[in-house]
């Protein structure tokens, strides 16, 4: 065999191994320093400020970044209403069929509310039920004030989280002083991991509420139809996410709430608990709301490569 052949033949034969030797060996699974690194990357990117909490109750693996920061929770908040008014359910105190009016002072006003649209501003009289779907799922603010003056306002809701273990909240005022007041939105305030904590206390240990209760719950969150742009985002279609968004709006180009907080199930059923807000942001709400879907990107690829 002529040299220049054989070298040619050995060379080709070399790569084939390399190839079949490189294919062979596992993908490196990402570690939690990794993920980390790739949530810190996405945050130095923006003019704002990012706290997140990531816990997977089945192992207890937590990610955390700012999680101990205050940062106001906009309509977050309605989450731990729904909470308190399901806890009074499985007291006996109230039921989803009670009927509650809503009075012309409650829907005559420019908060955001699909009830308002759906049955005007006169007066309507609803069920729980027909009043507590809309606050959440679609985060209706005249629904979320009746509820949190029926539950005794926000000191009652507070003094509910504190009683079961919920700390780092704070409950101080309603939605119509918070939409009209600018600075008095940062009176209603969580820290991330608090509200991770929450999310986890409710549908992985549920300690909080009854089966039936929190069935209830999750199936409102899961089809929560704000925020299709912030953690659902960038996941792969139909993927469920039980959540509840939050947003201040802007003023002098200040956002100082947009905010997610959810439990994303995994393709292997698990879950994981996730809070990311994003406050004091200069950046437009497109970009905070993708702030929020590349954070739960990088979360998703963390936990399915695992």
């Amino acid at each position: 065999m002529r040299p220049f052949v054989f070298s040619l033949l050995c060379f080709i034969l070399a790569s084939a191994f390399s190839t079949l030797t490189l294919s062979a060996m596992p993908l490196q699974k990402p570690t939690k320093t990794q993920c980390l690194e790739r949530i810190h990357s996405i945050v130095s990117k923006y003019k704002a400020s990012v706290g997140v909490a990531v816990i997977q109750p089945d192992t207890r693996d937590t990610l955390v970044i700012n999680g101990n920061k205050h940062f106001p929770m906009q309509s977050v908040f309605k989450f731990h209403i729904a909470l308190n008014i399901l806890h009074s359910i499985d007291q006996k105190k109230y039921r989803l069929t009670d009927s509650i009016r809503l009075r012309k002072a409650d829907l005559d006003n420019d908060l955001w509310s699909p009830l308002r649209e759906k049955y005007g501003r006169t007066g309507i009289t609803l069920t729980l039920d027909e009043i507590l779907r809309p606050t959440v799922a679609q985060s209706d603010n005249v629904g979320c004030d009746v509820l949190l003056h029926k539950l005794g306002g926000p000191k009652a809701l507070q003094t509910y989280l504190h009683k079961n273990g919920i700390r780092d909240i704070a409950v101080a005022i309603n939605e119509a002083t918070m939409q009209a007041h600018w600075a008095r939105q940062y009176e209603n305030w969580s820290t991330p991991l608090a509200s991770a904590q929450a999310l986890l206390a409710t549908f992985h240990a549920k300690t909080l509420l009854s089966k039936e209760s929190t069935e209830y719950l999750w199936n409102v969150m899961a089809g929560t139809t704000t925020g299709a742009n912030k953690l659902k985002a960038l996941l792969p279609a139909g993927t469920t996410v039980a959540h509840k968004t939050g947003w201040s709006g802007a003023k002098n180009g200040l956002t100082a709430a947009s905010n997610d907080i959810g439990m994303i199930v995994l393709p292997n059923q698990q879950r994981v608990a996730i809070a990311v807000f994003v406050g004091e942001s200069y950046e437009n709400e497109d970009t905070n709301c993708l702030i929020i879907a590349e954070i739960g990107k990088a979360v998703w690829d963390y936990y399915t490569a695992q």
